[in-house]
This record gives C-alpha cells, structure tokens and sequence, in this order.
C-alpha cells in the first residue's frame, strides 16, 4: 500500500448532493480494490488564477489514501468521468512525508 493525495476541484455550479455523490462513488471505488480512504477535507470555494472551462471559481476537496495504483486508477475513472469535476491530480506522498504525517496525527491524537 502507498500513500497519496489527491485534490479534486468541482464546478460551483454543483450542488451538494452532486459533490457528494461523485466523492461517494471515488470512495467507493477505492475500496472495492482495497485501498483505504483517510482524511478528507473540504476546502470550500476558491478563485482560480485563471479561468477553467470558463469558470472563474471552484469549490476544492482534498483526500489522504493508501492504496495500490490500480485502486487509484479506479477511483481516478470515476472523477475523469463526472461532469462535476472541472480537475483533479493524484500524487504519491514520498514516504518520508507520509511517515511524518502519520506521526503527527498519532501525537495530536494522544494529547486530546
């Protein structure tokens, strides 16, 4: 299993049943592979610097998964397929940084 991120932009024009209905089946595809889902957190509307299928904002969602490339591959299809999402990009964490992040969320875990 390796680590990744993977940020997802939306069409503001979606509402939110739609988001989560895109997320759901992302989500969903990942798991069915095997791959594990961690925190997901919702950025909200941001401006672009430049227009994006003429749009001028999007609403942003950022996801930390573990899994193997052809579970991120599904869940990738699913995004490339969904009208709501204006971009997406999937990168792998070194894992130096995925070790760090994980130390982190243990420690602040522990001190609540």
């Amino acid at each position: 299993m390796r680590p990744y991120e993977t940020m997802v932009i939306f069409d503001t024009g979606a509402d939110e049943a739609a988001v989560n209905g895109v997320l759901d089946r992302g989500l969903d595809a990942l798991r069915a592979k095997g791959g594990n889902p961690g925190r997901v957190e919702r950025w909200g509307r941001r401006t672009f610097a430049y227009e994006l299928q003429h749009k001028r904002e999007g609403y942003y969602v950022v996801i930390e998964l573990t899994a193997e490339p052809a579970a991120v591959a599904d869940m990738e299809r699913v995004f490339v397929l969904a009208d709501e999402v204006l971009r997406h990009k999937v990168i792998r964490l070194p894992d130096k940084v995925a070790g760090r992040r994980a130390a982190a969320a243990a420690t602040s875990g522990r001190e609540g």
